[in-house]
């Protein structure tokens, strides 16, 4: 089966509306490079759509109606946004759902130290990574540092052209002969993505030093450092204890391609999902089911933990519309949950022609050529995998023809090669319908990642179609 290239589709006003889309979600990616980021983000989005907390909405004993409007955060890293539709809750929800978490470095708890003349800051890398990728590039330092009395100190540094960068130092070429021999996951090691910070001691004017300044003179980088960490910050070494710093890449998404046809940025894995999610759910008024967006953390490490998808937040925060609106009961839930309707929002596999090996062409999917579905996901014998219905498949389809949305289907490289998995399964275990869709992705997981402008517009109004539409349970 052949796909069209978007390219050739759009009008000039579609055209219009793309670029625009596009801009806007390259400012996302560039306000939101970290979980944190992304839910203040989103909060002052949903803030000036008419949105309300649903704890306040609690407090306030507001009773919900048609077309009311709440979202809920959980742990500043994961939300649940909702808007209310004419149908009973207990008929089902149309949920669009993708991750906001994308692998990187992260900065261990006792972190600095001083060798060679160098300050560094060890790390522990997040998710999936070819690890030689992180090497020499600029890299900036994200995340928050929380004191014992309790204030959060917001660090962001890197980002700015006056602001200074970081770095991960690798083997100049004329010494790397025995390196050059190793296997790529050998040739950079875990406990070697260390960052460099710092290469001036700190210079104590004469006369003037303290006996506890004398003893840390070996280590005169290192306190340059933490002095810099004081003064600028207020903080002490003491504090990265009960920090989440991240090291991710410098610098903003950029449009790509002499055609400027593509973006090319960190973190679209799953943030382009992510995006076009919460910004379909947005631009829709009124519907019959109610519309969900559930956007969540540690996708990339399994969707553990309590800010995952695997932990009972959005169960509980359901529950509460539930009740806000009237129609809470434990069997009124299970109902509401099953009869549901899912689209896994996440990336799929760019074909690349230069590893062309990989792939099995007529069930790839293509940059340009729309909307991707995976009907499963999963690893060789579709290990670890929802398997979504046919019907359910039937039933997009018939939607999505309706409103003229391109789309393609895709598996995740040859059957043997590989595989990878959503967070699909996990919903899937209340019964209700899922399948997995999305954005394709050249360089998936690398610091920079390419999508293709109409693959981003075209998912946009595969969302919107989908929580207008869907309504199979």
């Amino acid at each position: 089966m052949e796909r069209k290239n978007l390219w050739e589709t759009y009008d000039a006003k579609q055209l219009k509306e793309l670029e625009k889309l596009c801009a806007e979600y390259r400012d996302f990616l560039d306000k939101g490079k970290t979980e944190r980021e992304c839910i203040d983000t989103i909060v002052n989005m949903l803030d000036q759509a008419g949105y309300v907390e649903l704890q306040k909405a609690v407090a306030a004993g507001k009773k919900l109606k048609q077309g009311d409007k709440v979202y809920a955060v959980w742990m500043n890293k994961s939300i649940a946004i909702y808007q209310l539709g004419s149908k009973p809750i207990e008929d089902g929800l149309n949920i669009l759902g993708a991750h906001i978490d994308s692998p990187r470095m992260d900065v261990k708890q006792n972190p600095l130290y001083e060798d060679g003349g160098f300050a560094y800051l060890d790390t522990h890398y997040y998710g999936g990574v070819k690890k030689y990728q992180w090497v020499t590039i600029p890299l900036a330092l994200h995340g928050v540092i929380v004191k014992k009395d309790g204030t959060t100190v917001e660090l962001n540094i890197g980002e700015e052209e006056d602001d200074p960068v970081f770095f991960v130092s690798d083997l100049l070429i004329h010494l790397a002969g025995e390196q050059l021999e190793k296997k790529a996951s050998k040739v950079i090691e875990g406990e070697a993505l260390d960052l460099i910070v710092g290469n001036k001691p700190l210079v104590l004017e004469p006369g003037k030093e303290k006996d506890a300044d004398k003893k840390e003179a070996k280590e005169a980088v290192k306190a340059g450092v933490l002095d810099i960490l004081k003064n600028t910050y207020g903080v002490e070494e003491e504090d990265f204890i009960s920090a989440e710093l991240e090291i991710v890449p410098a610098g903003k998404a950029r449009e790509a391609g002499l055609d400027r046809s593509m973006v090319l940025a960190y973190g679209q894995d799953d943030r382009v999902c992510a995006y076009t999610s919460l910004k379909a759910m947005l631009d829709t008024k009124k519907t019959e089911r109610t519309m969900c967006c559930i956007l969540v953390d540690k996708e990339e490490i399994g969707s553990v933990g309590a800010t995952g998808m695997q932990s009972k937040f959005f169960e509980n925060s359901l529950a509460e519309l539930m009740a806000l609106a009237g129609e809470y009961s434990e069997l009124a839930l299970r109902r509401a949950l099953a009869r549901s309707c899912m689209l896994s929002s996440d990336v799929s596999a760019g074909f690349d022609p230069n590893f062309a090996s990989s792939f099995e062409k007529k069930n790839a999917a293509f940059l340009g050529n729309g909307m991707v579905f995976n009907k499963f996901t999963g690893s060789r014998g579709k290990s670890g995998s929802n398997d979504a219905n046919a019907e359910f498949m039937a039933h997009i389809r018939g939607i999505f023809d309706k409103k003229n949305i391109h789309f393609q289907t895709a598996e995740l490289g040859k059957v043997d090669v590989g595989g990878g998995g959503t967070i699909a399964y996990i919903l899937a275990l209340y019964g209700m319908n899922v399948i997995d869709s999305g954005v394709a992705v050249l360089n998936m997981h690398a610091p920079w990642e390419a999508t293709s402008k109409a693959d981003i517009y075209e998912t946009y109004r595969g969302y919107k179609a989908f929580v207008e539409g869907a309504s199979l349970t």
